[in-house]
């Protein structure tokens, strides 16, 4: 799949760095100010359901679920509308001998700045 706009681009390019365990380059990507919500709301990954805000915690939700897994990520449909794009995907993660496999939709939203803004992840 071809990115069509700037949020399409760097929603396939967070995919890539994430499944390469591109840490530098994943960082990268995202406003200094920027949040990541993988899941929405209260989850084993975010008990509180706030979402991990700024490079720091993103920094640690990619030390904590992306370091330590496996990643298979399949965009299965991406739909990009003005400055976010809502990619349809198919996950599974290997963590130690816990498998994770869903079906998720994943919104990016960027800034002027051409960072990611906000990931929510609806799974």
């Amino acid at each position: 799949m071809k990115p069509k706009t700037k949020a399409q681009e760097l929603g396939f390019l967070s995919r890539d760095y994430a499944v390469a365990k591109d840490k530098k380059n994943w960082l990268a990507l995202f406003d200094k100010d920027a949040i990541v919500q993988d899941p929405i709301g209260k989850s084993p990954l975010d008990p509180e359901g706030n979402g991990h805000q700024g490079i720091a915690a993103i920094e640690k939700f990619y030390d904590t679920v992306i370091a330590n897994g496996d990643i298979e990520f399949n965009i299965l449909e991406s739909i990009p509308c003005a400055n976010e794009c809502a990619n349809y995907a198919q996950i599974v993660n290997l963590v130690g001998e816990v498998r994770i496999e869903t079906k998720m939709i994943v919104i990016y939203q960027i800034n002027a700045d051409n960072k990611i803004q906000s990931l929510r992840a609806f799974w």
